[in-house]
């Protein structure tokens, strides 16, 4: 909005106050954010209107914009809360707690577990920190002191408090010059001008005799200013020429989006963000317009073009906040100092970190080879140099070009939104699809033949709410790709020159791909087949990228010309013109300048061997640095997303890591850690593969997905002709193994069996009075604690106390956890009603997201625990019959489903003490629920052996059916199922005595394992490890099994002496398994005897089943059947 505008908006509140409209003012105080009225904020606060003065506030500022905001919103809704407390409305303080105050739990855990323990208190005055609470007035009165100054200390306010000063009755001024200035221009002025309308220009109606004096007064709209007071019409024109914005708008084409309307049918007006969603809001073709230069592109080869300007990507932003506002922060805050300087090897391309774990850094090089770094301890986690996985599917314009030169670079490489995928461009036709786990594992998911010549860019972005690849490259394309199955949906052709970058992003519920080419267009796309929506010209005219600041209101783009100069700018989106352009380039770039930002404060671009840096507010460089010398001239950097560390290229083929004061703390707590198992030392890359199941996994040329253990630091050098067509050469033989061949070494393979205690790592929780049977057995949200129903109805909690051998009060087998419990002695005991005795009792639980509460039943009413005091909190649902199964909906932890022992499931709104409706479909007690929000349902099992799979939205029945059974039992099933879904959500394990199985989202069995072998008795318990790679299963004899999760081979068998201390009873076995939250590797076992015992593996073999015995021999490579390699028939995407 331009300066005129905003001043015309305090016009307008203005002339409000002046007639009165006191509602209307405020309202658009609040939605222009231009004026913040603290006398009504005060007011409201007092009068306790704590719904209206959080909607005022949120037209000013948000929860996470910044620490004086969220200490503003938690002050507010810690004094609602506690007003309540003081009404004694516990209902509404519990509302208060889960919608409001929740929101702060990720930032103060602790403190939001002292709030919720509020609860249990009869007068929360009890707390010493709040004894000194007075009444209501007076503590609201506090409070306020309090607000005024975070509002004045925070910078989204600045500005904002103040009124501007001007006269009284200034709009109404302007109208009567305006209605004045009007009357002058009439031919025939009339004395007295009878002025009825505003809507309409004025003019007298045409009278005979002499031109009368101008008026000087006009009983509707007040004095007229003096016609003396204006300069004579001749002076200059009556009204300014009107400037039309320019017709490349960036804005407003993406007000519709409706397909069906031809692309002819737009409006021949420039486009704006606040137009109405109408077809005239569609642009048209936009040329250049008159009178600017036309471009002097010099055709000629493009890929020789392309590879001549190739220095990197643009990089797609993505970090948190929501606030546009003047930045006012300290030069401290920028990643400066020099904590880390990694070994490549060769020329780095592109660069990337991971969206969660802040120090994992990607790298993509110019020999073909990508790399997984934690820069925190300087260890590379993966290393994969370029190979086609499948040559037969290849075009024959690759082959051609491979065969012609084998030299290809990565262009570009990045990671998805969730970090469990990521994408990498080549310089010659491909882009590779990897699927990543947090122990730093690579696998193949998809290669693309996407555009013939170089892809210049990758990035993913969500239309329709479906994972989705963008590509371009040197054909002048962009196109479209799904992310689990690689067909393509979309093709958008227009440009006129190869394709330099994408920036796919969404404005409110629009999806858009801006694209940028080397001779300087930046055009726009929807997800539809009407052309581009927008084609104007980029400063600079050559090659630009474009990136969205993380709250998707400020668009930057960067860019450098044929002749070396280089553009920084900010886009005004509602006006499509440049808002600023940044100052402080080299006269002459030494090459294309790569630039990047951070959390809405800061950007950096590499230019002149050093780093410059930017506040986005102030054109002018904020500073520059060297990072102690050796960059190249424009070096390419990269933040991770919460701006504390900074990666730049070097000149030696290196990377250089900065950190501000976080990052440092940061780097040095990793530094500080022993060395994760799961990092073993490096192996060379002509070395065997380590067996890691019993199979192993084969390396697959031809499989859409093959896992690969490396972990080299040794470069290979880049793929040549010669060794090329030795590499093809050999597929053509091995690619298909003979599988007689296979079967007979595959027979001779030993599943790794843990039969000894120096095997594992593994503990007794110490319980000093150990009872009936641990029916139901979980880890913390946080890792930091496990909690145990036994059969008895008593809860028992395991915390791990912080210690210098346990610093982080991590859960391990390693320490010995204490059996917590309050200072008062109280046990979590449950109701057991009066039917059965406990033991016979299905029992249930479920703990909140934060921790903080625990929902069970052993047979009676379902209880609500406080973890904190152990205290009862609520009971509901009093039996008959009785709770099976209790599972919190995924979006409202207000409702619940509850499984039933008759067969029901019922939905339980816990704020309103409601059932909302019950759900029949199984004939005997449900024994299991899932949701998933990807399917948008809760799968239910039973003890009928049949699964039912139901709606969110309406909660009716989609499908059902009964497991199949195993060969060699008879069919129909019974007994109890277990269901849980794997982290794509999509995918369904589905555990009963006689097997464990996966099932796909329409109930059809994708794989499924009996009991044999070495793991003959029933299964007792089976879950997903939390990273979804493995499954545990326990079994009747005391074994437990880790198996594969995307095949389920057999990794390993842990025997029951391995983690039994004393000779193992006859008859104890698991009779739950908990998987831990974080650590895929860890596990805990609940035992028929009451026994508690956490397993991990050793320091010296990481991960289960990793070191096969010696006498396995040789994997069978290249196996393409997927029945005898280490793949599955079929992955479900990650």
């Amino acid at each position: 909005m331009s300066s005129l505008s905003r001043e015309l908006v305090f016009l307008i509140l203005q002339f409000l106050d002046e007639e009165k409209f006191k509602e209307t003012v405020h309202k658009l105080e609040q939605e222009s954010g231009f004026f913040f009225n603290m006398k009504h904020f005060e007011d409201q606060v007092q009068a306790g209107e704590w719904d209206e003065v959080e909607r005022y506030l949120c037209g000013f500022t948000k929860v996470e914009d910044n620490r004086y905001s969220m200490k503003i919103f938690f002050e507010i809704r810690k004094q609602k809360y506690l007003e309540a407390l003081d009404r004694q409305d516990r209902a509404k303080a519990v509302e208060i707690l889960v919608k409001d105050l929740k929101v702060f739990a990720s930032f103060n855990e602790e403190l939001f577990k002292e709030i919720t323990q509020l609860l249990t208190l009869e007068n929360f005055r009890q707390n010493e920190q709040l004894s000194k609470y007075g009444d209501t007035k007076s503590a609201r009165g506090i409070m306020l002191i309090e607000l005024k100054k975070l509002i004045e200390a925070n910078p989204l306010f600045r500005d904002k408090l103040t009124f501007p000063a001007f006269k009284a009755s200034r709009l109404r001024t302007l109208i009567n010059q305006s209605l004045n200035w009007q009357h002058q221009l009439c031919k025939n002025p009339r004395s007295n001008p009878d002025i009825k309308t505003l809507f309409t220009d004025h003019a007298c109606t045409p009278t005979n005799g002499a031109r009368p004096p101008p008026p000087t007064n006009n009983p509707l709209v007040g004095p007229i200013p003096k016609a003396g007071a204006f300069p004579p019409i001749g002076a200059h024109n009556p009204f300014q020429p009107v400037v039309s914005p320019s017709p490349g708008a960036i804005a407003g084409w993406m007000s519709s989006t409706n397909p069906s309307l031809p692309h002819a049918a737009v409006a021949a007006g420039p486009p704006s963000l606040v137009q109405p969603s109408t077809a005239a809001a569609f642009l048209k073709h936009q040329r250049t317009p008159t009178g600017v230069a036309g471009m002097d592109y010099q055709s000629g080869d493009s890929e020789h073009l392309m590879k001549r300007i190739r220095t990197g990507q643009s990089d797609e932003v993505s970090f948190s906040g929501v606030a546009h506002a003047p930045n006012v922060y300290s030069q401290d805050d920028l990643p400066k100092s020099v904590v880390r300087t990694i070994t490549q090897g060769s020329n780095v391309m592109s660069m990337d970190f991971h969206p969660q774990q802040q120090t994992v850094l990607l790298v993509g090089t110019n020999v073909g080879d990508i790399s997984l770094w934690e820069v925190g301890s300087r260890e590379r986690l993966a290393h994969k140099t370029f190979k086609v996985w499948d040559i037969s599917t290849c075009s024959m314009p690759l082959q051609t070009a491979l065969l012609k030169d084998a030299t290809i670079s990565v262009n570009r490489c990045v990671w998805g939104p969730d970090g469990l995928i990521l994408g990498v461009a080549f310089s010659k036709h491909i882009v590779q699809i990897y699927t990543y786990n947090p122990n730093g594992e690579l696998r193949q998911h998809l290669e693309i033949d996407a555009h013939i010549g170089g892809v210049n860019d990758v990035a993913f972005a969500h239309p329709n709410k479906q994972l989705c690849i963008v590509t371009c490259g040197d054909d002048k394309t962009i196109k479209v790709w799904d992310a689990q199955t690689g067909r393509r949906l979309y093709t958008f052709e227009g440009h006129e020159a190869p394709v330099y970058s994408v920036c796919p992003h969404y404005k409110e519920n629009i999806q858009f791909i801006f694209s940028t080419a080397i001779d300087g267009k930046i055009k726009a796309w929807l997800y539809d087949c009407l052309g581009s929506r927008v084609d104007y010209d980029a400063p600079g005219h050559w090659c630009t990228m474009m990136a969205y600041s993380a709250d998707g209101t400020r668009l930057f783009s960067c860019g450098t010309s044929k002749d070396g100069e280089s553009h920084l700018v900010e886009w005004n989106e509602s006006e499509g013109a440049i808002k600023r352009t940044y100052l402080g380039f080299r006269k002459r770039s030494l090459g294309v300048v790569q630039f990047d930002t951070t959390r809405n404060r800061f950007l950096a671009a590499g230019d002149e061997f050093q780093i410059k840096f930017w506040d986005m507010d102030n054109t002018n460089i904020l500073t520059a640095v060297e990072a102690e010398g050796g960059l190249p001239a424009s070096p390419r950097l990269r933040f991770n997303k919460e701006g504390s560390l900074l990666a730049v290229t070097t000149s030696d083929n290196g990377i250089k890591i900065l950190a501000n004061n976080d990052g440092l703390r940061l780097t040095r707590l990793l530094e500080s850690r022993p060395m994760e198992g799961h990092r073993g030392p490096s192996e060379p890359i002509n070395s065997k593969p380590l067996i890691v199941n019993a199979l192993g996994p084969a390396a697959n040329v031809s499989a859409a997905m093959s896992p690969s253990l490396e972990r080299s630091d040794r470069i290979q050098p880049a793929v040549s002709i010669n060794n090329l067509a030795t590499m093809d050469s050999s597929r053509l033989v091995d690619v298909k193994p003979k599988i007689s061949d296979d079967l007979e070494k595959i027979k001779s393979w030993k599943i790794p069996d843990i039969v000894d205690q120096s095997q594992l790592k593994a503990l007794r929780l110490p319980d000093p009075v150990t009872t009936g049977k641990v029916v139901r057995l979980i880890y913390t949200n946080s890792g930091l604690a496990l909690l145990a129903l036994i059969s008895n109805a008593v809860h028992k909690l395991w915390k791990w106390q912080r210690s210098e051998r346990n610093p982080l009060g991590k859960s391990t087998a390693y320490v010995v956890p204490q059996l917590w419990q309050p200072a008062n002695g109280t046990l979590m005991t449950n109701d057991t009603g009066d039917n059965n005795p406990p033991e016979e009792s299905a029992a249930c639980i479920a703990l909140s997201k934060n921790d903080s509460y625990v929902m069970s039943a052993s047979g009676g009413k379902v209880s609500l625990f406080n973890m904190m005091t152990f205290k009862v909190m609520t009971t509901f649902m009093s039996p008959p019959p009785a709770a099976t199964f209790l599972a919190f909906h995924p979006q409202d932890n207000n409702i619940i489903a509850i499984g039933m022992e008759d067969s029901t499931i019922q939905i339980y709104n816990v704020r309103v003490d409601e059932v909302k409706t019950k759900l029949k479909g199984h004939q005997k007690r449900v024994t299991g629920l899932a949701f998933s929000q990807i399917l948008n349902c809760l799968v239910s099992s039973g003890a009928d052996a049949q699964l039912c799979v139901w709606s969110i939205d309406g909660w009716e029945k989609r499908k059902s059916r009964f497991i199949q059974a195993p060969a060699g039992r008879s069919s129909p099933l019974v007994g109890d199922t277990k269901v849980q879904f794997h982290n794509d959500q999509t995918h369904l394990l589905v555990v009963h005595e006689s097997q464990i199985a996966v099932y796909d989202s329409k109930l059809e069995c994708v794989r499924s394992w009996s009991p044999k072998d070495s793991l003959p008795a029933p299964i007792s318990s089976a879950i997903y490890s939390c990273d979804s790679m493995l499954v545990y299963a326990g079994f009747g004899d005391g074994a437990v099994g880790v198996f594969d999760a995307d095949s389920l081979r057999l990794r390993c068998r842990i025997a029951p002496s391995a983690y039994i201390p004393s000779q193992p009873l006859s008859g104890v076995y698991p009779l739950v398994i908990a998987a831990h939250p974080s650590e895929p590797n860890q596990i805990a076992l609940g035992m028929s005897d009451g026994a508690v015992h956490v397993v991990e593996p050793t320091d010296a073999e990481p991960k289960w089943g990793g070191q096969p015995s010696q006498d396995n021999g040789s994997l069978p490579s290249n196996s393409s059947n997927p029945a005898l390699s280490g793949q599955p028939a079929e992955l479900p995407p990650r």
